[in-house]
């Protein structure tokens, strides 16, 4: 199976930021960088950032505040990718997402061997959909 090329873009978007580099000390930027495409077909990028004190955050909440600075928050698909290649989200970011917009569980998320899974199937049984009752 060969990547959709709307998805590639959004795969050579994040390899164009990623690789790492030093910071103050001992802590790194950019291991990880991640593209994302808005429902308007933006793509707005981010890269990691890893300090101390649990200050740092992931590429994709970078990706996604720069997605909230231009007032857009319908995530359709999303790439990240570090030294090893494509990485899913981890559950911090794919909880981000989820509260951002509940439409971003539709988001198609780029893995490894050219796959892809929804958001939504990364994340099952979300507490938001809960029954309250």
């Amino acid at each position: 199976m060969s990547l959709r090329p709307d998805l590639r873009a959004l795969v050579q978007a994040a390899k164009a930021l990623q690789g790492k580099f030093a910071l103050a000390d001992d802590f790194t930027a950019g291991a990880v960088a991640a593209a994302l495409r808005t429902e308007a077909g933006r793509i707005h990028t981010g890269i990691c950032l890893d300090l101390a004190c649990g200050i740092g955050f992931c590429a994709e909440h970078a990706a996604a505040a720069e997605m909230l600075k231009h007032r857009e928050r319908h995530v359709v698909a999303l790439a990240a990718i570090g030294k090893r290649g494509l990485l899913p989200p981890c559950g911090r970011c794919r909880e981000l997402l989820l509260q951002i917009d509940p439409r971003n569980a539709e988001c198609v998320v780029l893995l490894r061997g050219e796959r892809t899974m929804t958001l939504g199937e990364l994340l099952p049984e979300h507490w938001l959909d809960a029954d309250d009752a």
